[in-house]
């Protein structure tokens, strides 16, 4: 039996034209899942809805709205609440897209660099999640012409542990606003298996956990508050942590996107070496601990450095750790232990003279390992070129 839809409170007919490319966006996801409704996939439908055509037209952007809306109406509730969610989330990421384009004289410097972050080479391909699963939260934009006048900023940063089914769980959580005054600073229970506390960089030991009782959900609802309304989430790389906090988030300044690093050109700086080069002195020093707390204060500095002196050109971002060989390197990384390393070879053209390090990093279902180049420029260069591979379940914006 097939549920009406009532996506986000609405009837789907009532959606306006902005949703158009939202609900081809869905048509497509389903098409890569392999997900059926009560006339089969998209094709079988195409082949009964639409004598005329049949599937000879099956690009979900050529076919009109309401045959979009009526494939999806064949679907169970199970998917309709998932499909409301990635309504929610495209029609976001839709919106301030809009808004950018339509309303230029009135961005605020710090959608600016909501922008920069939006339009950086990476951000697609590591922005995209699988919030459409269950346990995953999406917060809501709220009203676009309001939320985009928002300056509140949260910066957040996260530990996490490997666990034995090979995932990554979140271990603790802080959180700071822009006067670097700390909104949350918590230990979380992972409740699974650990397989490595990886205690040289959390300094979290078994014991710390001890009796601790506040769970991903208890943090995600804490979150829910502190990100309302248009507040802009900071942090350095913070798709690593929202990907473990299984929280999708309309507005997000990433500082390692928003800084031009003239002597890095393949790689995103790290937190310690563009604060060296940009405050004037490192997150920590060799030798010591990791403290999230302090890496959220850190990208909030940056951010807010950013806004008062600019950095608009190029800058030196020093490593000393970063050899000239190094820099004619490409980490591939998330690759499944089922893949031979030697296939990696066929994601760069044969222009290039490649190698694969045999040396694999392997974590529980998937490995890392390089590709090294001749040199730094071609590193660049065939990464600027590489069609990166969907992870199953991601929608893209």
């Amino acid at each position: 039996m097939c549920a009406s839809v009532g996506f986000a409170g609405s009837s789907i007919d009532m959606l306006n034209a902005t949703f158009y490319f939202v609900l081809a966006e869905i048509v497509k996801f389903t098409q890569k899942q392999g997900l059926k409704g009560g006339k089969g996939g998209w094709k079988d439908f195409l082949h009964s809805h639409d004598r005329r055509f049949g599937a000879g037209v099956s690009d979900p952007a050529r076919r009109t709205k309401e045959i979009l809306v009526a494939f999806l109406q064949t679907f169970e509730e199970k998917h309709l609440k998932f499909f409301d969610k990635m309504i929610r989330r495209l029609a976001d990421c839709k919106a301030i897209k809009k808004f950018i384009t339509d309303f230029p004289v009135q961005e605020t410097p710090l959608q600016r660099l909501v922008r920069l972050t939006m339009e950086h080479s990476l951000f697609s391909r590591c922005y995209s999640f699988p919030s459409h699963e269950e346990e995953w939260i999406i917060i809501p934009l709220g009203k676009v012409s309001e939320a985009m006048k928002s300056k509140v900023m949260l910066s957040i940063d996260c530990e996490m542990v490997l666990c034995e089914d090979g995932t990554e769980a979140i271990v603790k959580v802080c959180a700071v606003d822009h006067n670097l005054e700390v909104k949350l600073d918590e230990l979380v229970n992972p409740n699974k298996a650990v397989a490595d506390y990886r205690t040289d960089i959390t300094g979290i030991y078994a014991e710390d956990l001890e009796g601790v009782t506040c769970s991903l959900p208890d943090i995600q609802k804490s979150f829910k508050k502190l990100l309302s309304r248009g507040t802009i989430l900071v942090g350095h790389g913070v798709h690593n942590d929202l990907r473990v906090l299984k929280i999708d988030h309309p507005r997000i300044i990433d500082t390692s996107y928003i800084f031009k690093c003239g002597d890095l050109p393949t790689v995103t700086p790290s937190l310690n070496n563009l604060c060296k080069s940009v405050l004037g002195s490192p997150v920590r020093q060799k030798g010591e601990p990791h403290d999230c707390l302090n890496d959220a204060k850190a990208a909030m500095k940056l951010v807010l450095a950013k806004l008062e002196y600019g950095f608009d050109d190029p800058i030196s971002v020093l490593n000393n750790n970063l050899s000239v060989s190094d820099q004619a390197k490409l980490l591939l990384h998330n690759i499944p232990v089922d893949v031979p390393y030697q296939d990696l070879l066929r994601l760069f053209p044969e222009k290039y003279n490649v190698d694969i390090e045999n040396d694999l990093k392997v974590r529980g279902p998937s490995y890392a390992t390089f590709a090294v180049f001749k040199d730094a420029r071609e590193a660049y260069e065939a990464f600027k070129g590489i069609e990166a591979p969907e992870r199953r379940g991601d929608t893209t914006m």
